[in-house]
């Protein structure tokens, strides 16, 4: 075998071990990742979040209530379309046992405290500044929004925009039981 062949075939077999190092590390990290996709009928993970007024909100303290968990970003187009459908539903289910807790995902408190104030919202802003629980609920492109019920497990996961409408049928959903119209 001439000298340029067994060049030819160390480089071959140089590039085809990298490729193969490659994927292999691409599947170890797919099934041994921290981040897990939470779903519908898992138990919602526990969290503590500082919200944008300074107070510590846990997801445990809401036991008994329905949560609509929502992850939002100023910047995120759907996310300031619903803002102003989930405030409206927000003071009609709020009697009714269901809460809003809108975490806003990776950004400044300057920049949520100006946004908030545009669009009145009123219920609780947890910060997710270093987007740590964004990732314990595997949520990739946002808005993402939880349905929690009283127990404490995902009803459902909806990863898109949501009408006003669309946004009164799921807090319905999660009404905690006997606590009807």
């Amino acid at each position: 075998m001439s000298k340029t062949k067994k060049r030819r075939l160390w480089m071959r077999t140089a590039v085809l071990l990298l490729f193969a190092g490659l994927a292999g590390f691409v599947v170890y990290q797919s099934i041994s990742g921290e981040s897990v996709v939470v779903e519908a009928g898992d138990k919602a993970p526990d969290f503590e979040l500082e919200t944008l007024e300074g107070e510590t909100v846990r997801l445990s303290d809401y036991k008994g209530e329905g949560v609509f968990l929502n992850f939002w970003a100023t910047y995120c187009k759907p996310c300031e379309e619903e803002m102003p459908y989930i405030e409206r539903q927000s003071k009609i289910f709020e009697d009714r046992g269901v809460q809003v807790l809108a975490v806003n995902v990776g950004e400044t408190e300057v920049t949520t405290r100006g946004f908030v104030e545009r669009k009145n919202m009123t219920f609780p802003i947890p910060m997710d500044t270093g987007e740590a629980l964004l990732k314990t609920y595997g949520i990739g492109p946002i808005p993402v929004t939880f349905l929690i019920d009283e127990n404490g497990y995902v009803v459902d996961r909806i990863t898109a925009g949501m009408t006003e409408q669309e946004i009164n049928g799921y807090m319905e959903r999660i009404v905690p039981e006997g606590e009807g119209d």
